[in-house]
């Protein structure tokens, strides 16, 4: 979402990087361009001003006068100052003394409330909470249906007395969900109310008297990162209206320019608790602002991408893991393993893009295609046991019978063997204390040697080398007659590292 925002804020700091001392025109200029990259991103202008009074009113301080790196010390004051807009400090959600916390949610109409209820009752769930849905929204279509449908993906109960569909009166549900509460000793139950297409008074006056009904112990109300300006003048009106006590952003992995992100903060004086950043029910997490601050100026979020991976990954298996590498019995049975594990994580996209320096290579991740994850285990599956273990058995014949089983070509099985080959080897010397180079077929990674870096210059010599594979050596003859690089999948250096 922050894409173009952060592109123009990283190029701005470059051009700072080459000045040993920066004048007050130096900047005023830098300034301007990080106005006009809020401005182009859709940030209110009250918050833009605010924004860029203060990074100037420091940056013309003794802090970066004084400063061994002045350039280094402006990207940390805007860091600063991203994160003060954003809320400063991560808020988490406020539990009741008593048993069950109420949480309702509110928002306009295609916001994403329903969904998001089922994403943050499982959140809870996974707390080791025990939540209950409430279907109070009975005025638009099949939004009761569409509640039980996502409760029952999550795992958790829904409170639906009433059809919805225009009948049914929505206080008295919510009113009626506390007592069924109390005495199924639920421990948190999750309002989901009703929306409207724009804010009108029979929207409030309905979210009012929920509200009293009810008595939340928190209020959150629900923001579509992609709609821009309008959603921040939508959430001023929910906080004079009805009184909001946090946000959560939905719909965070869109292309928008993301203007209410920033702004939402600033403008309603109550924290985002929440962000979603995907279709699936797991695609939720815990707003933190520092870290959010760091993905827009390309700095990664190193902390998130850990918490996310240590949810899957069991220590002991990882530790097993790291034996077989370092004893080379490292086999493509252990790779699919592998390979489900950073499946149950989520996107894989998204991960790398939490990488230090991924935007210098988001070309690369908005072509990279994650069902090659889905290919590459249809072909090993389609491989004996004796064929995972032992890929050196895999002749001729053999691999044309795992090509038909799992519905790919002959190449594809001979591209993943040569790459699960290559990184036999690249295990086998990180095990060895080589360090991380670069996993083959995958782009450059900045900062990373390796594959597509340094060393693979020292390669260039055996570029007249004829390959023993015919299907290969064909393709690299090709490619010399052209003067192009081989075809992705007929050496190791282009592609997809086991078809990632």
């Amino acid at each position: 979402m922050f894409g173009n925002l952060s592109d123009r804020l990283v190029e701005t700091f470059k051009n700072l990087r080459s000045k040993g001392k920066l004048s007050p025109a130096d900047i005023d200029a830098t300034l301007r361009e990080i106005r006009r990259a809020l401005l182009e991103a859709d940030v209110a202008l009250e918050v833009v001003k605010n924004f860029t009074a203060a990074v100037r009113e420091r940056a013309l301080g003794d802090e970066v006068s004084k400063a061994l790196n002045p350039a280094q010390q402006v990207v940390q004051i805007v860091n600063d100052e991203l994160v003060t807009i954003l809320g400063g400090q991560q808020r988490k959600l406020t539990f009741a003394k008593t048993a069950p916390t109420v949480i309702m949610l509110a928002g306009l109409q295609g916001s994403g409330k329903t969904t998001l209820a089922g994403k943050l009752a499982k959140w809870l769930k996974d707390q080791g909470q025990t939540p209950i849905l409430v279907a109070a929204d009975l005025q638009r279509p099949n939004a009761v249906n569409q509640l039980q449908v996502v409760g029952e993906r999550v795992g958790v109960p829904v409170f639906a007395p009433e059809p919805g569909n225009g009948v049914g009166n929505p206080v008295s549900v919510a009113k009626d969900s506390i007592k069924h509460a109390k005495q199924k000793m639920f421990s948190v139950v999750i309002v989901d109310t009703a929306g409207r297409l724009g804010i009108d008074e029979e929207l409030m006056t309905q979210a009012k008297d929920i509200r009293k009904a009810v008595d939340p112990d928190e209020v959150l109300f629900v923001i579509d990162s992609m709609v821009g300006q309008d959603a921040v003048n939508v959430a001023k009106a929910f906080e004079d209206g009805v009184g909001i006590t946090g946000v959560v952003l939905t719909k965070l992995d869109g292309d928008a320019r993301g203007g209410a992100a920033l702004s939402v903060a600033s403008v309603t004086g109550k924290p985002i608790i929440f962000a979603s950043n995907g279709e699936a029910m797991d695609a939720f997490e815990p707003f933190y602002p520092d870290r959010m601050a760091s993905r827009i100026l390309d700095m990664g979020d190193i902390l998130t991408l850990i918490e996310q991976t240590q949810k899957q990954f069991d220590q002991e298996e990882a530790r097993a893991m790291a034996e077989k590498i370092a004893k080379e019995t490292f086999t493509l049975e252990d790779f699919l393993d592998q390979m489900q594990q950073i499946k149950k994580m989520g996107s894989l996209k998204n991960m790398l893009a939490m990488m230090p320096g991924a935007g210098q290579m988001r070309q690369q991740l908005e072509n990279f295609d994650e069902k090659e994850i889905d290919r590459t285990e249809a072909i090993i599956r389609s491989m004996t046991p004796a064929e995972r273990r032992q890929p050196k058995i895999l002749n001729g014949s053999r691999r044309s019978r795992i090509a038909r089983g799992s519905g790919m070509t002959v190449t594809d099985v001979n591209s993943l063997v040569n790459r699960f080959e290559q990184a036999a080897k690249m295990m086998k010397g990180m095990a060895k204390g080589g360090g991380m180079p670069q996993m083959p077929g995958m782009p450059p990674m900045p900062g990373l040697g390796g594959f597509g870096g340094s060393k693979a210059k020292g390669k260039d010599k055996k570029k007249g080398s004829k390959s023993g594979n015919p299907a290969k050596r064909a393709a690299e003859e090709a490619a010399r007659g052209l003067g192009q690089k081989p075809a992705p999948g007929t050496d190791g250096t282009a592609g997809s590292s086991f078809g990632l």
